[in-house]
């Protein structure tokens, strides 16, 4: 298939492009977003999606896009002029690649539940790490709050590194409420508690709930926890960011669930 070239702004085609680089509306109603590089592409073809459109860069090596097509099946082909592509792009120095794909909507787990719980977590780097981490950690589940930035923004992708393609996700809810209804135990991170997060075992069904990168839990998602404790940090630091915390809490339950044989 001979790829489609666009020089234009005005090309329909690259104006709905434009709209899901831009829009988590335009994301959310058309269910749509964009991949940006090569690896991102490679995770979303692993994980069963299939893109709609396949474009690079004008200025990207002859043959590029061929190669990626081979595994794209129908998808359309671009070639978009450089000054076109770098609008698209979510970084400073864009590789060269992009691709139009449908959210993928991947299936509950068969494990014994390690749900994280997010809470307005706003920076999109921030969220995709947070994201990753729990699906390298073996999550179950990812439960993100109305305030949290879009996990299928172009950045927050970027940050996930695939991880939006096979950790399952539920957006817009409310915490509270899911939190009263978890079948487990449900541990708050919070900076203001003396419990020690390392005391309590986890190899049960678990959730792992986190605040915004400021200003923490709300009041009500805290006290809808079960337990709220904190990581104890002997260094001269006043705390962790949002997501090194939910590292550490993380691989402390996948310590404890290999050292019990559960995994």
């Amino acid at each position: 298939m001979q790829p489609t070239i666009v020089t234009s702004r005005d090309n329909p085609i690259f104006r709905r492009l434009k709209k899901l680089a831009e829009s988590a509306r335009a994301r959310r109603e058309a269910r749509m977003t964009l991949l940006d590089g090569e690896h991102l592409l490679e995770a979303y073809l692993d994980a069963g999606g299939t893109p709609h459109t396949l474009a690079c860069a004008a200025s990207c090596a002859p043959g590029r896009l061929d190669a990626l097509a081979v595994r794209g099946g129908a998808a359309r082909m671009l070639v978009l002029a450089d000054a076109l592509f770098s609008e698209l792009s979510p970084v400073a120095t864009p590789t060269g690649v992009l691709a139009e794909a449908a959210w993928l909507a991947p299936p509950p787990l068969e494990a014994t539940p390690l749900v994280i719980v997010l809470e307005n977590i706003q920076d999109p780097g921030n969220l995709g790490s947070m994201l990753r981490t729990a699906a390298a950690a073996g999550a179950t589940l990812a439960v993100l709050s109305k305030g949290c930035h879009d996990p299928w923004s172009p950045k927050a992708l970027r940050g996930g590194q695939g991880a939006q393609f096979v950790l399952p996700l539920l957006r817009d809810a409310d915490l509270a409420v899911w939190l009263a209804a978890f079948d487990g135990q449900s541990v708050a991170l919070a900076l203001d508690e003396s419990r020690d997060f390392y005391a309590a075992g986890y190899t049960g069904a678990t959730a792992l709930v986190v605040g915004n990168e400021g200003a923490g839990l709300d009041v009500a998602t805290a006290r809808a926890a079960q337990r709220r404790v904190r990581i104890p940090m002997p260094g001269r630091v006043e705390s962790l960011n949002a997501a090194a915390a939910l590292a550490a809490a993380l691989f402390e339950v996948v310590r404890q669930r290999r050292a019990s044989g559960a995994i």
